[in-house]
């Protein structure tokens, strides 16, 4: 079992910068592959970014490759989304998830969920 929490969302002009955070409990985070999604409004959840367990390998989509950063800490049990340039069409609720395996792209491919943080890019 893992349980996640995410942080670091909020308010932000079109062009700044955020970094959401995702705290995991349990002890064997390293294990885990992990992935960013986000949904707005009346829109599916779509993916954002996804790392491996090892961190070695990343994989974005080109709506936002170049600007967001994925990364983790295994030491802290946390994954990490820095999201620069930000866009108004950005504006989301952001979700970590988490899959024992590779690294995936497909929401149902993760067996663990974050309850959200809202992000909202003013323009």
């Amino acid at each position: 079992q893992v349980q996640l929490v995410e942080s670091g969302g909020g308010l932000v002009q079109a062009g700044g910068s955020l970094r959401l955070s995702c705290a995991a409990s349990g002890r064997t985070f390293s294990r885990y592959a992990m992935g960013w999604f986000r949904q707005a409004p009346g829109k599916e959840r779509e993916f954002v970014a996804a790392i491996s367990w090892s961190g070695g390998s990343t994989y974005y989509p080109d709506s936002v490759k170049g600007r967001f950063t994925i990364s983790r800490d295994n030491g802290k049990n946390t994954v990490y989304l820095q999201m620069n340039s930000l866009k108004p069409e950005d504006t989301a609720v952001y979700y970590c998830a988490a899959r024992l395996g590779d690294i995936a792209t497909k929401t149902f491919q993760y067996n663990y969920w974050g309850q959200g943080t809202q992000v909202t890019v003013s323009s």
